[in-house]
């Protein structure tokens, strides 16, 4: 059987317990070739390159048109 409490959280203790909770923004550079905003450490979805070298052969918007 669960174990009820035997006194009411308080909001202080409550609130302390969810300080690490809130939400963080992505961190996000800009793309060397396109200047698109991408996340850090990916290749970049709207023109295919990673670290100045093209890594994908067809991006995403080429396929598209």
């Amino acid at each position: 059987m669960a174990v009820v409490p035997k006194r009411k959280t308080s909001k202080q203790r409550k609130h302390l317990r969810r300080s690490h909770h809130a939400l963080v923004a992505p961190t996000l550079v800009e793309c060397s070739q396109c200047k698109n905003l991408i996340t850090p450490h990916q290749a970049c979805e709207n023109c295919g390159f990673y670290r100045g070298r093209k890594v994908i052969k067809e991006a995403i918007n080429d396929k598209i048109k």
